[in-house]
């Protein structure tokens, strides 16, 4: 068993390893799982603000095409 934990004298480089990996996957977890959890109560405020009528990103998209002014085509130069 203590041969297999020495790894031919690499021991220190292989566990580093290991250990760097396990932290940085441990970090990636917490990040995506805050991040995540984040998303949900965004998603439950925007639920709450459809619900009670106050955002209606559709309509107000639609009227505010309606009153942008139009282009004029750009002609070619003389």
């Amino acid at each position: 068993m203590s041969e297999f934990l020495a790894m031919g004298g690499y021991a220190a480089y292989v566990w580093s390893a290991f250990g760097f990996a396990l932290v940085v996957l441990l970090g990636l977890l917490g990040q995506s799982w805050r991040a995540a959890h984040q998303r949900e109560a965004e998603l439950v405020q925007l639920r709450q603000l459809v619900r009670a009528g106050r955002a209606r990103p559709a309509q107000a998209q639609a009227r505010s095409r309606a009153q942008e002014p139009t282009a004029r085509p750009v002609t070619g130069a003389k």
